[in-house]
């Protein structure tokens, strides 16, 4: 007898979508274990070879985890935020979000179609403003903090600024490179521009110079797997390095 897949995947998938069975639930009696995939870059018509190559490895092990008793977390997203969505745009002269959301469905259909077993109740989407808001606030708190090896946690650097207030930083054990030491005294001497080059050093997420791939016509910067021999490897435009 022939093996009748599109037949028996169809009735198959149908049924995991029905009773939900890849949804994760908190169970505090089972060991966790957490998934995580590369997300596609929903900017084309369809997914390309390389996708699933990473996700069905990634599902066999998830598979394999959950058979072994683990609670296992295998969400899905889209990285839909950024030069390939606006690439894409360009190219086809759509605003990028029609043409994300139209990929995204495209996608979904033949991840849907490939039966993974993701938890889509868990999927991201960069580009969704009830996702990056929470990227946005987690910058600001990296910002406003600084790491106590006292205490062992980050503390707001307002408790920073009032022990230099009071003591100076002779005393602060903090988890960076100890700058010159200065007095309380010192410290109200300083103008606000000083005080908020020395803060630089201590908070978790910091303000500094370092060189980057300009790419003038992309009008970007690229990561250096994105360029390839002096141009950026979308479009093949001229890449320069500057501060």
């Amino acid at each position: 007898m022939d093996y009748n897949f599109i037949d028996i995947e169809t009735r198959w998938q149908a049924h995991w979508k029905e009773q939900q069975t890849y949804k994760v639930v908190e169970n505090p009696a089972l060991p966790k274990y957490y998934v995580l995939d590369m997300f596609p870059y929903p900017s084309g018509a369809g997914l390309h070879v390389g996708h699933p190559l990473g996700y069905i490895a990634s599902d066999i092990f998830s598979r394999y985890k959950k058979q072994k008793g683990f609670n296992v977390l295998h969400p899905m997203g889209y990285d839909a935020f950024g030069l390939p969505a606006e690439q894409y745009a360009i190219q086809t002269g759509q605003h990028p979000a029609v043409t994300t959301q139209a990929n995204i469905g495209r996608y979904r259909e033949q991840l849907d179609r490939i039966g993974f077993s993701f938890d889509w109740s868990r999927e991201v989407r960069t580009c969704d403003p009830a996702y990056y808001k929470w990227t946005q606030w987690i910058f600001l708190k990296l910002f406003d903090s600084w790491f106590n090896n006292d205490s062992q946690k980050a503390e707001p650097i307002a408790t920073l600024l009032n022990h230099f207030a009071a003591k100076g930083n002779a005393s602060v054990n903090a988890c960076c490179e100890p700058g010159e030491p200065f007095t309380a005294a010192q410290w109200k001497s300083f103008s606000e521009q000083e005080q908020q080059n020395i803060l630089l050093n201590y908070r978790l997420a910091y303000l500094s110079e370092a060189m980057v791939n300009w790419c003038p016509a992309l009008g970007t910067v690229l990561a250096n797997e994105e360029v390839k021999d002096g141009v950026s490897e979308r479009g093949g435009y001229p890449v320069e390095r500057k501060k």
